[in-house]
């Protein structure tokens, strides 16, 4: 560094790298906590809390809705396709009737994992894939193969518990893998919600996820059965979208609503 530099103020810090090794050390540290957080350890432990939670959280609502008017609408139409929203699924297990065989579409990616740890303890079986964008990364994810997957589960006599909304996508609007399974399958779709009168909504995460919390009121809504014919075309299968989109979120309106009315 010459004198014409500290006039022009064009000399430059001579860097010897120490400056990085707090950054380089801190990405470390989040890969390997991520690692951690993913191993099939902390799934498994996680899981299994989570279900103990929701256990305790199932015995100590009280009934705000005809529970035996939602066991009778979902066992006359076993087996069937029950639709509800994402940050509603947790209650799913909770007021599916026990004694009826069901499969649980979950997605493939990492963070679903535990879910799938939660849904195994409650005794319903899991197929990995999509919900279906419309468009060629429904196939990368998996989705082809999971509705495939379903349809036999359906033939088998398995009810289906579907997440409607698509991850990461438009919340609260039904993507195409539903009333796709459905045309395939000929089984109907069941709109349905569930709503605690004490819960948490996760304001940060992309579907508002509900956390329901113990000691509150607990509505279930499942609606009139929408059936998609065999032979729908592109057309008529995007009317039955907006369909099941209207229907599920009416579910969700009327049990917010009851629940709401009780406070």
């Amino acid at each position: 560094m010459n004198e014409g530099d500290l006039k022009t103020g064009t000399a430059q810090p001579i860097r010897t790298g120490k400056s990085r090794r707090p950054a380089r050390l801190r990405r470390f540290r989040r890969k390997a906590l991520r690692k951690i957080g993913r191993s099939r350890f902390v799934n498994w432990l996680a899981g299994a809390a989570i279900h103990r939670v929701l256990r305790f959280v199932a015995r100590t609502q009280t009934p705000a809705t005809d529970f035996a008017a939602v066991r009778l609408r979902i066992c006359e139409n076993h087996p069937a396709i029950v639709g509800m929203w994402h940050g509603q699924h947790l209650l799913a297990p909770i007021f599916r009737p026990v004694e009826l065989p069901y499969v649980a579409l979950l997605s493939r990616n990492a963070d679903a994992e535990i879910n799938a740890q939660v849904v195994a303890r409650f005794g319903i079986d899991t197929v990995r894939g999509s919900g279906g964008r419309e468009g060629g990364t429904k196939s990368e994810k998996g989705g082809a193969r999971a509705v495939i997957a379903l349809r036999k589960a359906l033939r088998e006599g398995f009810g289906v518990c579907m997440i409607a909304d698509v991850p990461k996508g438009t919340p609260r609007e039904a993507g195409h893998g539903i009333v796709t399974l459905a045309r395939i399958s000929g089984r109907p779709i069941l709109p349905s919600a569930a709503v605690t009168s004490r819960r948490r909504v996760v304001r940060s995460s992309w579907d508002q996820t509900t956390l329901p919390l113990p000691f509150g009121r607990m509505a279930v809504v499942v609606g009139e059965p929408i059936h998609v014919p065999a032979d729908a075309d592109a057309a008529l299968l995007e009317e039955k979208r907006r369909e099941v989109t209207r229907a599920i979120e009416a579910a969700n309106r009327d049990a917010t609503r009851i629940v709401e009315a009780r406070r």
